[in-house]
């Protein structure tokens, strides 16, 4: 097991953790665990590059199943906590939902996919981070950051369908014979 791994293990160890700190209105609590998420996310991300004797084929499986567990989990507390809207919850996990399910038909039917996300699901997972965080923040320090939830809702939003689309053209190509490869950006 190495380092970068273990890494990981914590972070999937801190999503009931931040979980049930959200749940006990322990909001403090949950912040510091989101936070350390994502900061253990940065070391074992700069460890694994930095010495490549620290990569690991079960690391790339699992560092991204970490962090996507963390962020749906939060999601859904803070859309069930009515911290965010229920919709973008919906359309967040439906998203991450249907872009699983198109791998796995993909490689049911002997079309596998490579697993490389586009740079508009970047940005949307960085700005969903970016909204899960204010959010957080603003309830654990009882303030508000005026207008920025509510941009950032609108701008997950987009990032959402837009990411959601790019990937459903980029798959449907790739099905179809006519991207490069096993690219489904083709």
């Amino acid at each position: 097991m190495t380092v970068p791994n273990l890494i990981t293990m914590l972070r999937f160890l801190l999503v009931p953790a931040v979980v049930y700190a959200l749940l006990e209105n322990a909001t403090g609590w949950a912040l510091a665990g989101f936070v350390v998420a994502g900061l253990s996310d940065g070391v074992d991300g700069f460890i694994a590059r930095r010495w490549p004797s620290q990569r690991s084929e079960l690391g790339a499986w699992l560092d991204p199943l970490a962090d996507k567990l963390l962020l749906v989990s939060v999601f859904v507390v803070l859309g069930l906590m009515r911290e965010i809207p229920l919709w973008l919850v919906v359309a967040a996990v439906s998203r991450d939902i249907l872009i699983m399910g198109a791998v796995m038909v993909a490689d049911m039917m002997g079309r596998p996919v490579a697993m490389r996300p586009l740079f508009v699901s970047k940005a949307n997972t960085a700005a969903q981070i970016l909204l899960a965080t204010v959010v957080l923040a603003e309830l654990a320090f009882a303030t508000t950051l005026g207008s920025l939830r509510l941009v950032l809702v609108v701008a997950v939003g987009l990032l959402t369908a837009i990411s959601a689309a790019a990937y459903l053209v980029a798959w449907l190509r790739h099905m179809s014979g006519h991207g490069e490869g096993n690219d489904p950006r083709g």
